[in-house]
């Protein structure tokens, strides 16, 4: 910026800071997209999505500048185009002000010296450079203000469009990754995609419309050093370019490396009860050392490579100040050029080498950012393991009858676990899952709500297969509470709200009243307003379980699934879930998991499983009286008799060997 600038910058500063809210609010209207324009939710307070920002998202592009060309053209081309426009004439002004300080130096050394010119055209060209002073700043104010409203909202969306697309993977997609590291690249990419876009718009620009003038300027003072400063921008971009190349490179390597040392030290963290428990701090640390060590080698290198770019940069640009220099002093020592001449094209050279310098000072943001997003859209952007088949259409649950049609389902590893796997549930029966761990028990309700997909067979729920329908219809008309209940950092009205997102407070507390969460919620100062902690960390492991029950209870889905629902509660608290729970079960059709015994005796069926078959199938009372694998379990499990004193009352049962 020429001296003059900070002059004018003051002045701007000043009445942009006069600006009244009312003004900045019409600056909003009229650069905000309109898709962000949103409204407030009541509850939260927060922004709401309009529904363009929520639409499923089928696809991401797995290239950063693929990703940034999407976005960018899509939604945000007119801004853009803007912002470069600003910047081009903006710099364009500011690279011109040598000529007119050539012509400002020229006419000064007429008015002062014998022939004593006159002194209106000194003060004509000072009057340009002070307008080109203000232009430029003023221009460069407008980009940033146009930036405003297009920045923010780039990164906006880029998140939501990843975290969308994230949203899309399998259960395996999120068992195979850190929830943190997720997490962490979604942010990092919405930061590194304004950051790419500030250099293409800005820096990019400037040092074009830079080199494009200072060629045409040099070029019509003296064509010789054009072309020897067109040779020189020929040899630098190339060795630039093969500089680039590699650096990329070294910093997608070093961004892995910074992201596995992350996930490490999340998961550490997520674990630190456990480390406490076994007294291994030491080993955390060593184990933590090793991934920071890998960080700390690959930056190095990096780092290294960077240096020598810029030694060769700094090497480049100030072998080309000398030179052009040199050549301009010798033709105005030897009267081919005048003292104004010369002065242009000593500023300039020294604009055209700072402005370059600077250049090459961004590079490493610009090679850390490229790399952050390349590897940020290599770990999002896989290909969705489930995904919906063209034309499907919502499932339509009337009776909830489940059939399994001769299901095959392997684990990725090859091994099989359902082999022609038969099984009919009625609507609105109440079907028991028992065997010993491993039997296929969770992933039966797995595959059941294609969380995965099975390899051959299908899967009906009255009369429509699950793959021929969608994938959200099938979960929207399947409530289930598990035995690892997800409990979300936010209040606990809102867990049990997550059920049913329209539900009234009334209705959340007649859910928390029959899941006999309503005392220890009322309990808290915030009651219902209580925030529970990263996975519920805050609450008990039973009161996590009734925060799910209750949440399951306000869904009101026509099938329940239960996956050990009550593992983590005491007896007494057992006793009155399941009295609440027998209640929600009328009218639904229930599949329901359980190692103890004692919560399924009053089922309709109870399935035994074994290596993803089922064994025995039958009410509670037949499968004791039968004497099989389920009765053998019952009398281990309820009885409590030794296995002599069981054999010897009742020699059908056999001992735990047979």
């Amino acid at each position: 910026m020429a001296p003059g600038g900070s002059g004018a910058l003051l002045f701007v500063s000043s009445c942009v800071m006069s600006v009244r809210p009312g003004a900045c609010a019409i600056l909003a209207g009229l650069f905000a997209p309109s898709s962000h324009l949103k409204r407030l939710d009541p509850v939260s307070g927060l922004a709401s999505a309009r529904m363009e920002d929520i639409a499923p998202v089928y696809s991401l592009p797995s290239s950063p500048w693929a990703l940034l060309w999407q976005v960018a053209s899509r939604h945000y081309r007119g801004r853009y185009i803007l912002m470069i426009a600003f910047v081009a004439l903006g710099q364009g002004i500011e690279t011109v002000e040598p000529y007119a300080l050539k012509r400002l130096v020229n006419g000064l050394l007429a008015a002062v010296g014998p022939a004593a010119g006159p002194v209106e055209t000194v003060m004509l060209w000072f009057g340009v450079m002070v307008a080109m002073w203000f232009s430029a700043t003023l221009l460069l104010r407008c980009y940033q203000i146009v930036d405003i409203f297009t920045g923010p909202y780039l990164r906006e969306r880029v998140q939501n469009l990843m975290f969308g697309y994230l949203l899309g993977h399998s259960p395996r997609y999120f068992q195979e990754n850190f929830a943190g590291k997720l997490g962490q690249k979604i942010k990092e990419a919405g930061r590194a995609c304004i950051g790419l876009l500030e250099l293409i718009t800005f820096e990019m620009t400037r040092i074009v419309i830079i080199l494009s003038l200072a060629i045409t300027l040099l070029a019509t003072q003296q064509p010789f050093l054009a072309v020897l400063f067109v040779g020189w921008s020929v040899i630098y971009i190339g060795v630039s370019a093969l500089l680039a190349h590699r650096c990329v490179r070294l910093s997608k390597e070093f961004s892995a490396a910074n992201s596995a040392s992350a996930g490490k030290l999340i998961d550490a963290i997520t674990n630190a009860d456990s480390i406490r428990a076994f007294a291994r701090w030491r080993h955390e640390r060593s184990f933590l050392s090793g991934y920071l060590g890998e960080e700390r080698n690959r930056s190095v290198r990096l780092r290294w490579f960077l240096t020598l770019m810029r030694v060769f940069q700094a090497i480049a640009v100030l072998s080309m100040l000398s030179v052009l220099v040199y050549i301009a002093l010798r033709r105005t020592l030897d009267g081919a050029m005048d003292i104004g001449s010369f002065t242009m094209v000593l500023t300039l050279t020294n604009m055209v080498g700072m402005n370059v310098w600077n250049l090459s000072n961004r590079m490493l943001d610009f090679f850390e950012q490229t790399g952050t997003l390349t590897e940020a859209l290599e770990l999002v952007s896989h290909k969705h393991e489930i995904v919906d088949r063209p034309g499907a259409v919502p499932l339509k649950v009337d009776r909830g009858a489940i059939r399994f049609e001769n299901v095959f389902f392997g684990h990725p590893d090859g091994q099989a676990l359902f082999t022609n796997l038969n099984l009919d549930i009625r609507g609105g029966e109440k079907v028991a899952l028992v065997g010993p761990s491993g039997a296929g028990k969770s992933t039966l309700v797995k595959v059941l709500r294609r969380q995965f997909e099975p390899q051959g067979g299908r899967i009906l729920i009255d009369g429509q297969d699950v793959n021929s329908v969608t994938w959200d219809s099938v979960n929207e008309a399947i409530a289930e509470v598990s035995q690892a209940p997800g409990i979300f950092h936010r209040p606990v009205r809102e867990n049990i709200r997550y059920g049913e997102l329209s539900a009234e407070h009334d209705d959340v507390v007649e859910a928390a009243l029959k899941a006999h969460c309503d005392d220890f919620i009322r309990g808290r100062p915030e009651a219902y307003d209580t925030i529970v902690g990263e996975q519920g960390i805050k609450l008990s492991g039973g009161e996590r379980q009734r925060v799910a029950i209750a949440r399951a209870l306000l869904k009101n889905a026509p099938i329940l699934v239960l996956d050990e629902a009550t593992s983590s509660l005491d007896s007494e608290s057992e006793h009155l879930i399941q009295k609440a729970l027998w209640r929600v079960m009328q009218g639904r059709t229930v599949i329901a998991i359980a190692h103890r015994l004692s919560t399924i005796t009053s089922m309709d069926r109870i399935l035994y499983l074994e290596r993803g078959r089922i064994v025995e199938e039958g009410s509670h009372a037949e499968l004791v009286a039968r004497g099989g694998a389920y009765a053998r379990l019952w009398s281990r499990q309820v009885m409590g008799f030794d296995e002599g004193k069981k054999a010897a009352l009742n020699p059908a049962l056999g001992t735990a060997d047979d």
